[in-house]
């Protein structure tokens, strides 16, 4: 795993409907200097008056209401996209396809391997400018 702390103005949202996965990415991620919102449901991180802040979404693929995938499509036809990592208990070839097809960064399996992820968010923060 990686130790070298982010600038501190990066913002990670972190959407997942299970808390303990919430709890955990959040905790990994502020320990390498990342500030990290979270959410239970995408209509939750929709609300949220600081989504324009995030530099980058981490979010669950399957979450009652609103699908990971759905959230990153709503963002991007609202004009308004962030960079979108999707991470899912239950991995489809044909889903991931689409997901990066539709602009999606990275797509990663549960149990997350944590430097694949903190690769993932690296590469996106330095290549969206943040």
């Amino acid at each position: 795993m990686q130790n070298a702390p982010m600038a501190k103005e990066a913002i990670i949202a972190v959407v997942d409907d299970d808390e303990a996965v919430r709890l955990g990415l959040s905790s990994l991620l502020r320990s390498l200097g990342y500030v990290v919102m979270t959410f239970a449901s995408g209509q939750d991180f929709l609300r949220s008056p600081h989504r324009g802040d995030v530099s980058c979404l981490v979010s669950d693929i399957q979450i009652p209401g609103m699908s990971g995938l759905e959230l990153h499509d709503r963002l991007v036809a609202t004009n308004t996209p962030i960079p979108t990592i999707l991470i899912t208990g239950y991995p489809d070839n044909e889903a991931r396809k689409h997901a990066l097809d539709a602009g999606v960064l990275c797509y990663l399996k549960k149990p997350l391997v944590y430097d694949e992820l903190l690769a993932c968010i690296k590469t996106t923060l330095s290549q969206h400018g943040a």
